[in-house]
């Protein structure tokens, strides 16, 4: 049988438009029936941006299926913060759940076959708040089904519902509260780790690093919440470079991992319980030790993976 994708697709521009248009690609081959724009404004001190925003925003204009199109374009710009946050809460104004991608996460045909299929088995099932369809350790204890649950939810393209977006809160407001309590200490064995989402959680909050995630991730922990992880990676980020607004290191790990396809039917887990090691591997590559010995460990392992 033929797939058809039921989901509605929320895709997040600004102002690039090569990969804008590659990403786009793809979400033309899935033909959603709804696609819900949200684009950022250009900033009055950039030369050129202005432009950009428009070339970028031109390439909505190309849908050439049967598609209901959502528009949420800002006049000015918000950052990066700001307009996925609106632009979320937007989304979940119109629909009850949606595939969410944004101008650099490139995804494999099959990520969007993966997150109809589980938004639709998860739905009603609050334990989990978040599909992702990125993997950075792909194939690593899977066994034989086909993802697996995390505390991580990863954002390289993934999916939600409303009633886990309903938890969001830009603003944090519960943190200091549960930071007086050791909610932190409690959640994570290593003294590393608690150290890391600790800074993280309190510059957020402090509204002193221009990111939506950290805030959603912390609403997800509130809830005691998981995340499925695809046992292959997905979605490729190709939005490293100098003009990317926070992964500019062109030479990460993490720039242009390659993706690959998810087979079906999918196979799943008898039992919803989150995968202890996959996510201890996660913290040691990603949330532990000092930055030097962090980049290390991520060379070790992906010289010695076999992807």
């Amino acid at each position: 049988m033929t797939f058809q994708l039921t989901t509605p697709v929320a895709f997040l521009i600004f102002n690039r438009p090569n990969t804008t248009q590659r990403v786009f690609n793809t979400i033309r081959q899935a033909k959603p029936q709804q696609l819900l724009v949200v684009a950022d404004g250009p900033r009055t001190d950039r030369s050129g941006e202005a432009e950009k925003c428009t070339e970028t925003r031109s390439i909505i204009e190309q849908i050439d299926w049967d598609c209901r199109v959502y528009k949420n374009y800002a006049d000015i710009n918000l950052g990066c913060k700001q307009r996925v946050a609106s632009g979320l809460n937007w989304v979940f104004e119109q629909v009850e759940e949606a595939i969410i991608l944004e101008d650099d996460c490139l995804p494999d045909p099959t990520f969007f076959q993966f997150c109809d299929e589980l938004l639709c088995r998860y739905r009603n099932d609050t334990r989990i708040m978040a599909i992702a369809g990125n993997n950075i350790i792909p194939n690593q204890y899977t066994d034989s089904t086909s993802y697996y649950f995390s505390r991580y939810n990863q954002i390289w393209g993934w999916a939600t519902w409303k009633r886990a977006w309903q938890h969001y809160d830009i603003s944090m407001k519960e943190w200091p509260s549960l930071r007086e309590k050791s909610f932190l200490k409690n959640w994570f064995r290593s003294s590393q780790a608690v150290a890391f989402w600790d800074k993280k959680f309190q510059t957020a909050y402090n509204n002193q690093i221009d990111t939506w995630d950290y805030a959603w991730t912390f609403a997800c922990w509130t809830q005691h919440a998981l995340s499925i992880i695809p046992n292959v990676n997905l979605v490729s980020n190709i939005g490293f470079g100098l003009d990317a607004t926070h992964t500019t290191e062109t030479n990460s790990s993490l720039a242009n991992c390659p993706s690959k396809g998810m087979k079906f039917p999918l196979h799943h887990p008898k039992m919803i319980i989150r995968n202890f090691d996959a996510d201890e591997l996660i913290e040691s590559i990603m949330f532990s030790l000092s930055p030097l010995l962090r980049f290390r460990r991520k060379v070790s392992y992906i010289f010695n993976s076999q992807y």
